[in-house]
């Protein structure tokens, strides 16, 4: 963020000063002259982590439960993970096999109706958490978007944060290449988390120079709540949309802001009749895989801690992050500060709200 809001000496200036690529370039010489910690190594191979653990979710569920200390204190020491952060949980069946299982109508009826987009389905939506796709696939159908639902690979961004720079170039051609058939068959794409949105669209075009196939990409992608607010602007939406009532307390995810796109998962949450949202623009202090190690946990939670206080404050139902990580972890924040106070339920993505709002969840 220092890039993009407070630092004078980026492009135009002199200087051309980029901070944030400046210690990915370090992090890329340390990768190669010392390696990568295993257990860092592992935690970074996200599909291959993925697609074990859907396969043995109970079993991966279970192991990762705070209640459960025995086996989280083996995770601490194994995987250097604090046995008190949050991790995510793992779905039994995949979103692309979800999607399968049950296919939607698109609604002829409505103004978007003729748009066609494939959605990225991300390891988070793929082995995760798939309710976010669901949803999206559900509110784009009500507002006539025709919608497939592929997941090629994994972005990347595990493997940045790494430096291992060779290993996500990899990637993004394998991606694009997956993406480029429907891209010339009249396709948009969409990215459900905003990590993979960026690599997508600024990212991978900074490392892979030479690919066609990955520029199309990036011209081509979109961040969800981007696509659903572009819907609305200028073909309108659907009918349908009915009020939540309790109000929203809404975390701009740092990689959302990084996209440069304004605050879309809020203008999303206003589309909603009578909507009260109440926006919260802050770094919630989980920083990636970071807020889960060991000797970072705490620093984490007190990073995150005005995020708490305001989330908790707001008084609202409703906690939403478009950052898949960053949302438990607030909510983790917020059960630490106490009180009486109802705590707010939290979702994963605006986007289900739409889908409340229209009935479709």
């Amino acid at each position: 963020m220092c890039f993009l809001t407070k630092c004078p000496y980026v492009p135009p200036h002199e200087f051309d000063l980029d901070f944030p690529h400046l210690m990915l370039r370090y992090r890329a010489v340390e990768a190669k002259k010392n390696g990568v910690a295993r257990a860092d190594r592992e935690l970074a191979e996200t599909d291959r982590n993925g697609a074990l653990a859907t396969k043995l979710a109970p079993l991966a569920n279970w192991t990762t439960d705070r209640a459960h200390k025995t086996a989280r204190n083996v995770l601490e020491k194994v995987a250097g993970l604090h046995h008190e952060a949050v991790l995510p949980k793992y779905s039994g069946k995949t979103l692309e096999a979800l999607a399968k299982e049950t296919p939607v109508e698109v609604n002829r009826a409505a103004p978007g109706f003729g748009r066609k987009a494939v959605i990225y389905a991300t390891c988070f939506g793929e082995y995760n958490n798939p309710a976010v796709g669901l949803a999206a696939r559900a509110v784009l159908a009500k507002n006539g978007v025709e919608t497939k639902i592929v997941h090629p690979h994994c972005c990347g961004m595990p493997l940045l944060e790494q430096g291992l720079i060779g290993e996500v170039a990899a990637s993004a051609k394998k991606v694009a290449a997956a993406f480029e058939p429907f891209i010339d068959e009249g396709y948009d794409v969409i990215a459900l988390v905003p990590s993979c949105a960026l690599m997508l669209k600024f990212e991978w075009p900074l490392i892979v120079t030479d690919d066609a196939k990955v520029k199309k990409l990036a011209q081509s992608t979109f961040d969800l709540s981007e696509y659903v607010v572009g819907v609305a602007r200028k073909e309108g939406m659907a009918e349908g949309l009915a009020p939540i009532e309790g109000g929203v307390a809404f975390h701009v995810s740092c990689h959302s802001r990084a996209q440069n796109i304004g605050q879309k998962g809020a203008e999303l949450l206003r589309l909603v009749p009578q909507a009260d949202v109440q926006v919260i623009e802050r770094c919630s202090g989980h920083g990636g895989a970071w807020g889960y190690k060991t000797q970072n946990f705490t620093t984490a939670l007190k990073v995150g801690k005005p995020v708490a206080r305001s989330a908790a404050g707001a008084g609202k139902r409703y906690l939403v992050s478009e950052c898949p990580l960053s949302g438990p972890h607030i909510e983790q924040g917020v059960e630490r500060l106490g009180g009486e106070e109802p705590k707010p339920e939290l979702l994963t993505h605006p986007i289900e709200l739409l889908a409340r709002a229209y009935g479709l969840v």
